[in-house]
């Protein structure tokens, strides 16, 4: 399934039901007196949050969406039955926007929250509802008020504990397969990762979410390549893993590139607790990763953790590291 992370929608509430015109015909009852019933409510629109889901694709190309309207009344009273209303389910962290991206109408973040959007038009008064004392036969009924519509944007912002961030090819798919059941595409080039996976980490009673967001690259908070995209869903994570490539001529220089924009991107994403994990520590001999790691722990005094996705070197304490700074939050 495509991972889709916005969509476009016009949704419209139903119309309410027309009241009825109508009187009582019976034999042997000349003037029978009105008795047209009152039309049926048209149906709400809601937006539902679904745990079951990670993208937007079912509104990718369905588009339209209409609640059902409600029933015109009838004769001997009876009300028109009430048109069913438009559950629209869309992934938990679906922010719901107005049409320009001007206004953040809602956002759900749980599931099974609801959040009721358009409300369907009231049904119409039937003329047994206007009968009075100086009035016995009146003609008057209402029509049914008419459904609202409107068009909005829905943005997802996946909803993890822990983030996998880096530059492309770093390495952040091989792991986010080995400490998980996710199947991420993994090849030695740039940009295998498209879109953002997700898995989940479980150890014994412990578990977190763990995402793998695809490789940033520089100015991507100016929306170079995909670069706003990719950012957005850094948000709503607890802990970054800055996963580092050590093979690489100067990783230093692009551990702090990604910093950089991480900091240019705004959200106070720079200020999430972070873990550095130098990866493909297998090919690349000792003296290089103990020269990379001085530089690293002497530039930012703290840490880092030699690992290896291809092996599952130290990835157990990577995860166990992850859970220690959750428990702490």
């Amino acid at each position: 399934m495509a991972f889709i992370d916005k969509a476009k929608i016009y949704i419209k509430s139903g119309n309410g039901g027309h009241g009825a015109l109508s009187f009582r015909r019976e034999k042997f009852i000349e003037y029978g007196g009105p008795n047209g019933g009152n039309g049926g409510k048209g149906g709400d629109v809601i937006f539902r949050g679904n745990k079951g889901m990670n993208t937007l694709q079912r509104y990718r190309f369905n588009q339209h969406h209409k609640a059902q309207n409600g029933m015109g009344g009838a004769g001997q009273l009876k009300t028109g039955s009430s048109g069913k209303d438009l559950i629209l389910d869309i992934p938990c962290g679906t922010e719901i926007y107005n049409e320009d991206m001007s206004i953040k109408i809602y956002e759900i973040m749980k599931d099974n929250e609801t959040f009721y959007f358009l409300r369907g038009g009231q049904g119409g008064k039937g003329n047994a509802h206007f009968k009075s004392s100086t009035n016995r036969a009146p003609r008057k009924f209402q029509q049914g008020e008419k459904g609202q519509e409107a068009t909005v944007r829905l943005k997802l912002k996946i909803l993890a504990d822990v983030g996998l961030v880096g530059m492309p090819n770093a390495g952040k798919s091989s792991i986010l397969n080995f400490v998980t059941n996710a199947k991420s595409k993994v090849a030695d080039y740039a940009f295998t990762t498209l879109h953002p996976h997700i898995g989940m980490v479980q150890k014994e009673d412990l578990e977190f979410v763990l995402a793998d967001i695809p490789g940033l690259i520089e100015k991507a908070s100016d929306g170079k390549g995909l670069g706003h995209d990719f950012l957005s869903h850094i948000e709503r994570c607890k802990i970054l893993i800055h996963v580092v490539d050590t093979t690489e001529d100067k990783p230093f220089e692009n551990y702090q590139i990604i910093r950089k924009e991480l900091i240019n991107y705004g959200a106070a994403i720079e200020n999430k607790k972070e873990i550095i994990a130098l990866n493909k520590t297998e090919i690349v001999n000792e003296e290089k990763i103990a020269k990379i790691r001085q530089e690293f722990e002497k530039n930012l005094d703290q840490k880092v953790l030699l690992i290896s996705a291809a092996t599952g070197y130290q990835l157990d304490q990577l995860t166990n590291l992850c859970l220690e700074y959750l428990q702490d939050e």
